[in-house]
């Protein structure tokens, strides 16, 4: 079986640059599956989580943000806004992150810039635990 080549790059960083069998990603219509021959795409990415597999088992895992994904006979190049490795998300700071998201969502009447903010600290957040909580 070919394996897809992969590369994830962030701002501030080249996450990964390997193969694999498959990379699942989360786009803004939906989860997508790639692997070795998938047809020529580019997608916007969406939030959620991001799993490489190989030999049919998640061999790494990580919250994503945004950005977008190319698939091409090389294979697929995402370029994200925000990344992290499900092993590196400090589960206690995703937990105070959501908590004053929520505090901000709930209290005193908030501006519509204020109250996007804060409904997406809060997904970023969710996205944080559930991939540190099931993939860690």
């Amino acid at each position: 079986m070919n394996k897809l080549k992969i590369r994830i790059v962030t701002p501030k960083r080249e996450m990964y640059n390997g193969e694999a069998d498959m990379v699942i990603l989360r786009t803004v219509n939906g989860d997508v599956g790639v692997m070795h021959g998938h047809l020529p795409l580019i997608t916007v990415l969406g939030y959620g989580t991001l799993r490489i597999i190989d030999n049919n088992e998640t061999v790494k895992t990580a919250s994503m943000f945004g950005g977008f994904a190319e698939v091409d006979k090389e294979g697929i190049n995402i370029l994200t806004d925000a990344s992290e490795w499900a092993d590196e998300i400090d589960i206690k700071r995703a937990e105070e992150a959501k908590a004053r998201a929520e505090e901000r969502l709930g209290g005193a009447k908030i501006d519509d810039f204020d109250e996007i903010r804060a409904e997406l600290a809060l997904k970023r957040a969710i996205i944080r635990l559930e991939t540190a909580r099931k993939y860690k």
